[in-house]
């Protein structure tokens, strides 16, 4: 989802610069501010006591992001961290909720994302419920892909331990299932970089 820039500033937003790995906010983090990023990633994660990681998601350039707490006045359920250097928009939460009282169209964008987003997170689900590594694998691969308009092999711009994150799985699981997939030509590994 993306809101037009300039009206965002009319608002009353803010451009800032993040670096990678800064953090944008907190798990359990009250939720006051709409983002959108202008140019980089984001990533949102949990993570439990013994620092493991899952990855809920990424966000790339035009899209918002952390927006269904601040419709149901709930913290923040994951933490964001900029996943490449990124630029991103901050408005408060009165004004961005100002913003789709005003403009219906906005307003009913916002709910076909989360639609979207609801359903995109049921498939998630039932991916990592599936207890073969290679299956949640294809599934994070194909979900990266989903959208793009080619069926040549690019390359997957994830390391092992980034794979691991999002499926759940250990870094050694995926390690030793993308060499399994490679085998049977389901992926490429040239110059140990992944390609599907």
């Amino acid at each position: 989802m993306q809101i037009d820039l300039d009206l965002l500033f009319t608002w009353g937003a803010i451009a800032k610069e993040y670096k990678k790995g800064e953090m944008i906010f907190y798990e359990e983090e009250v939720a006051n501010f709409y983002f959108q990023i202008i140019e980089g990633s984001i990533r949102m994660y949990n993570s439990n006591e013994e620092g493991k990681e899952f990855t809920q998601g990424y966000f790339y350039e035009g899209q918002s992001f952390g927006e269904p707490p601040l419709f149901i006045n709930e913290v923040y359920p994951s933490t964001a961290v900029a996943f490449h250097d990124s630029v991103i928009v901050k408005l408060s939460k009165e004004k961005f909720l100002k913003i789709l009282d005003e403009y219906s169209s906005i307003q009913k964008q916002f709910l076909n994302l989360m639609c979207h987003r609801i359903h995109s997170k049921a498939i998630t689900s039932k991916d990592i419920i599936n207890q073969k590594p290679e299956f949640r694998i294809i599934a994070f691969l194909n979900a990266h892909k989903k959208g793009k308009k080619t069926n040549f092999k690019e390359q997957v711009p994830f390391t092992r331990q980034e794979i691991a994150n999002f499926t759940g799985l250990r870094v050694e699981t995926v390690i030793r299932a993308l060499c399994k997939m490679a085998k049977t030509k389901k992926v490429e590994i040239i110059n140990h970089k992944i390609y599907y």
